[in-house]
């Protein structure tokens, strides 16, 4: 083989070609695989805060019962490792008052960016025995 045959060949190219590519590949995957962990640690949150909203909400139904219903919750899940707080209220700045249920983890990051805090609240309205919406009568249908 001559020299000029062998320098235009393009043997061992397809090796050079994968170590280029490779951690780019394997880059790009586990940045997917982080965004689907943080999305799912997410819809569990606000799963969670929801369903102790909804415990709170119930009339004769109190904060510290959706609260623990919450923590519970997210103590059977992933996100359960990560819980910082756990705080349920009373929301009457709008037209209908709602029991809010908040919820602030640390969401673990790859990298330089460490934890970062997320929060996510959970609403629910309040039911009533005693209390009509404002706006809004008894139609006296029993």
């Amino acid at each position: 083989m001559t020299r000029r045959a062998s320098l235009g060949s393009d043997d061992g190219a397809a090796t050079v070609e994968f170590a280029l590519v490779a951690p780019l590949l394997l880059l790009v995957t586990l940045a997917v695989l982080q965004l689907s962990l943080a999305l799912h640690v997410r819809s569990v949150l606000i799963g969670a805060a929801t369903e102790g909203a909804r415990l709170a909400a119930m009339a004769g139904g109190d904060a510290a019962a959706g609260e623990q219903r919450t923590e519970r919750i997210l103590a059977e899940s992933i996100a359960g490792t990560t819980l910082r707080e756990t705080a349920v209220r009373v929301d009457r700045a709008g037209p209908v008052p709602v029991a809010a249920v908040d919820v602030t983890v640390d969401l673990p990051l790859i990298g330089l960016l460490g934890p970062a805090p997320m929060t996510v609240t959970g609403r629910a309205v309040l039911e009533s025995t005693t209390e009509l919406v404002p706006g809004f009568a008894s139609s006296g249908l029993g």
